[in-house]
């Protein structure tokens, strides 16, 4: 899809940036504090916008077609709002009291609903 030369540039940053949306997501769920959790899951959000604007710039440079990304658009829209609706559980969460505060942290997860 990208050219040689873009191996260990675009398509890189595009790897590293994906890893980090789990690996951010991942250490979101196991903090306690909701305001900790919220941070997270935004710098998760982050590096999905990241992912977006380097196909953005892939297609562009006309490494990649529109076809070519409609599936990753889709993706990545779905994964922008599932993150959008966790941040947005964290902050109402992080308002109420710690005693009040869910402990149960499997409504927290990287699978949409179904």
């Amino acid at each position: 899809m990208f050219p040689n030369e873009e191996k260990f540039a675009l398509v890189q940053q595009i790897r590293r940036a994906a890893i980090s949306v789990h690996l951010d997501l991942a250490e979101g769920c196991c903090r306690i504090s909701m305001q900790e959790r919220k941070r997270f899951f935004e710098i998760s959000r982050g590096s999905v916008i990241e992912i977006d604007t380097a196909f953005g710039l892939a297609h562009n440079l006309s490494y990649v077609t529109a076809g070519q990304l409609k599936p990753l658009e889709e993706i990545i829209t779905r994964t922008f709002k599932i993150l959008g609706a966790m941040i947005k559980k964290s902050y109402s969460q992080s308002t109420t009291h710690y005693s009040q505060q869910a402990t149960d942290y499997s409504s927290l997860t990287t699978h949409p609903p179904q």
